[in-house]
């Protein structure tokens, strides 16, 4: 008998493997993080948590977890490996999200306020939208940009000093600059407010010492697995030893069930492949990557948000073009290049339309593009959305 399920998977690996795959936040894993995805793990189910964890915790709510323990436990030492730290990990998360809001959990109460990166200024939902939990249940106040498109730090020092949030969060997920994170942990320090880090879309990059470390400044520093790790869908939470307790309780049972463990494997898979040279060099060429598509991009007359970018991503401003961003995501979709629609900095058009397009080069350096391939891939684009402005004229 055969399956309809199956048959679209297929039509979606066919998808995959003939578009040119420009999303910041999506990857190619290896066939071995695949495998350890795909396998008989999915089979298992493990609450709790492996026996002599900081936590205290005495182990698991099921029987015949041998197995699965040694696979978790093996997980969280090859993450911090990874990343050279001696934080507590917690790696059930099913996602970044839920990472987020076990972080939040741990350490807040309904009410209390965050500062975070406002949405508009290139943020996460999970970082205080009010149609996200996050906003629902805390107060939320946002920093933004300088005129320029970089983190305003002053501004965001003198509205924490003045809000005196018990939480400030670093992280995005469409800004294309480093993050200064010992400056933002100086302004929590000054007001003894907790520090985190959302690094989901850096995390590579700290990996291979392409962005600065926010271990050793952050309380908590949360990431999801796929995106420039390169791994299976899912999260992760490292915190300083002291909130080990709270964040495993936060996460189980405070807002999960029973882990993952067959993500939770595909998870130690890439982290394993994270520890090698040869990742280092992959994100080396991403940024690198990314650096060359924008400078084409500029040379082309198009308006990138900063001038240009230090990491993985860059923001394409339309304005000029008089052109949305879900114009422009659609009218590629059909030329077989994937991008998304994306907020630029005093955006006035809506979220649903936009005026910018967020490009990234991780998926693809993945597949083996080079510098020069992303170029004429910028000049492919231009060729494209030109044309389709003459269309519309």
């Amino acid at each position: 008998m055969g399956s309809y399920a199956l048959d679209l998977i297929a039509k979606e690996e066919a998808r995959q493997k003939k578009t040119i795959e420009l999303i910041a936040s999506e990857n190619f894993v290896s066939e071995n993080v695949m495998k350890a995805v795909g396998s008989c793990l999915t089979n298992k189910y493990a609450e709790g948590y492996p026996p002599m964890r900081p936590t205290g915790r005495c182990g698991r709510y099921y029987g015949g977890c041998e197995v699965v323990d040694d696979i978790e436990n093996y997980c969280c030492g090859v993450w911090k490996r990874a990343f050279r730290t001696d934080y507590h990990v917690n790696v059930q998360p099913h996602s970044g999200t839920n990472a987020n809001m076990a972080a939040y959990a741990s350490i807040l109460e309904p009410g209390d306020t965050i500062l975070t990166m406002d949405l508009d200024s290139g943020g996460h939902l999970s970082h205080g939208s009010p149609a996200n939990f996050s906003g629902k249940l805390y107060h939320v106040e946002h920093y933004g940009l300088d005129e320029k498109g970089y983190i305003d730090y002053d501004a965001l020092e003198e509205k924490a000093k003045a809000i005196r949030p018990r939480l400030i969060v670093a992280g995005a997920s469409a800004y294309s600059r480093i993050i200064d994170f010992e400056r933002i942990a100086k302004i929590a320090e000054s007001i003894y407010a907790f520090f985190m880090v959302d690094m989901a879309h850096i995390a590579g990059l700290i990996v291979a010492g392409e962005h600065p470390s926010p271990f050793g400044l952050a309380d908590i520093i949360t990431t999801t697995t796929h995106k420039t790790l390169r791994g299976p869908r899912g999260g992760l939470i490292f915190c300083k030893p002291g909130w080990a307790k709270k964040i495993d309780s936060a996460v189980f049972p405070g807002t999960q069930g029973g882990p993952l463990m067959h993500v939770i494997a595909g998870k130690a898979v890439a982290g394993e492949e994270a520890c090698q040279k040869e990742f280092r060099d992959y994100i080396h060429d991403v940024v690198h990557n990314s650096k060359s598509m924008a400078k084409e991009f500029k040379r082309l007359g198009y308006d990138i948000v900063t001038g240009g970018t230090d990491n993985h991503m860059f923001l394409v401003d339309l304005t000029k073009m008089n052109m949305s961003g879900k114009l422009a995501q659609e009218t590629l979709d059909e030329h077989g290049i994937t991008v998304n629609k994306n907020m630029i900095p005093n955006d006035p058009r809506s979220p649903m339309w936009t005026s910018g397009i967020r490009i990234g080069t991780a998926a693809m350096t993945t597949l083996g593009y080079r510098a020069l391939d992303f170029m004429n891939v910028a000049d492919d684009i231009d060729e494209i959305l030109t044309q389709k402005m003459v269309q519309r004229s």
